[in-house]
C-alpha cells in the first residue's frame, strides 16, 4: 500500500517526540569525530512546507510544533530539536512556522564528510522529493525499496557505528509485527547500534505485542517512551505515539524525564499522560 503521506501529519505531537529524540541521539554520536551510518528506513520527504495542502488539510502542526517553536521556557534537552527548527526557518528571512523537516532533513544537520546516510521510501512522488532534498548532500543514498530488507542489507556497517531510525506507516497491521522482528534481526547482525522504532498508539494489545516481543527476545539495553495525549480507546484514531529505542545514549533517559512534562504541559490537555521506562536493563 502507497495511499501513507506524511505531509498530512507533519510535525505534529508525535513528530515532536520523535525528532527531539532524534535530535539528542544524533548530537551524542556526532560528539565522536568517527564516522557513522544513518539508515533511516521510511524516509518520507525530507522536509516538508507547512502552507501546502497537506499540512493545511489536517492543521496537526498547529497543536504540535506550533505550540513550541516560539518558546522560550523551553528545557534543555529540547532545545537542540527546536534550534534546527528555527534555523531552518529563519533562513527564509521569516520569524514564521513555514517549514518543517522529516527525519531525513534532522539527520542532515548532524551529517559530516565522514558520514553516511542511507534513507530508503517507496512512495513514488515522495521518493522523487527526497531524492531533490538530497541533491547536493554528500554521502547520501537513497534507494526506492522496502525499508525493512535495506536495513538488514547494510548492517553491520563499514565503520561499526551506526543510527537506525524505523518509521512505518502501519497501514497494515502486520507492520507491528513486521517492525520488530526486523529489528531483532538487524541486532543479531550488529548488537551495539543505536535502533530508534516509532509506533503509534492505536490499539493498546497491539502496543502489548510490541513490548512481549522485545521482552522475550535477546534485546538487551532498551528504553520505552510514550505520549497520550488521551486515554486508551475502542474507537478509531491514535491516542498517542512512543518510542522503542534500542541502546540508547547513556544521558538519553535523564533528558526524557526534563522533555516529556513539559510536553505534556504544552501539547496536552487534562487527559494527557506520559511514561518512560527501562524495558530492558543493559
Amino acid at each position: 500500500m502507497l495511499s501513507y503521506r506524511h505531509a498530512f501529519h507533519a510535525g505534529n505531537f508525535a513528530d515532536v517526540l520523535k525528532h527531539s529524540v532524534l535530535t539528542l541521539v544524533l548530537e551524542h554520536v556526532t560528539k565522536k569525530e568517527k564516522g557513522f551510518t544513518y539508515i533511516d528506513t521510511h524516509s518520507g520527504a525530507g522536509m516538508y512546507q507547512l502552507a501546502d495542502e497537506y499540512a493545511q488539510k489536517t492543521g496537526e502542526y498547529k497543536n504540535g510544533i506550533n505550540k513550541l517553536f516560539s518558546n522560550s521556557d523551553l528545557p534543555e534537552a529540547l532545545v537542540p530539536y527546536i534550534d534546527i527548527i528555527n534555523e531552518l526557518n529563519k533562513q527564509l528571512g521569516t520569524e514564521q512556522l513555514s517549514l518543517y523537516p522529516g527525519s531525513p532533513g534532522i539527520a542532515k544537520k548532524f551529517s559530516r564528510r565522514q558520514d553516511s546516510t542511507h534513507l530508503f521510501e517507496l512512495h513514488p512522488t515522495d521518493v522523487q522529493h527526497l531524492t531533490d532534498f538530497c541533491q547536493r548532500w554528500n554521502k547520501s543514498h537513497i534507494k526506492q525499496l522496502d525499508g525493512y530488507q535495506g536495513l538488514l542489507s547494510l548492517l553491520p556497517p563499514p565503520n561499526r557505528r551506526a543510527v537506525v531510525l524505523m518509521d512505518p506507516p502501519y497501514e497494515l497491521k502486520e507492520d507491528y509485527t513486521k517492525a520488530v522482528k526486523t529489528l531483532i534481526k538487524a541486532y543479531r547482525k550488529f548488537a551495539t547500534g543505536t535502533y530508534i522504532l516509532w509506533y503509534p498508539v492505536v490499539k493498546r494489545e497491539l502496543v502489548n505485542q510490541m513490548q512481549n516481543a522485545f521482552t522475550t527476545s535477546e534485546i538487551k539495553n532498551l528504553l520505552q517512551v510514550e505520549f497520550c495525549l488521551t486515554a486508551d480507546t475502542n474507537e478509531y484514531g491514535m491516542t498517542g505515539t512512543g518510542l522503542f529505542i534500542i541502546n540508547p545514549p547513556w544521558q538519553l533517559n535523564t533528558q526524557l524525564s526534563e522533555i516529556m512534562p513539559y510536553l505534556q504541559s504544552k501539547l496536552g490537555n487534562s487527559s494527557s499522560s506520559f511514561n518512560l521506562v527501562q524495558l530492558i536493563e543493559e
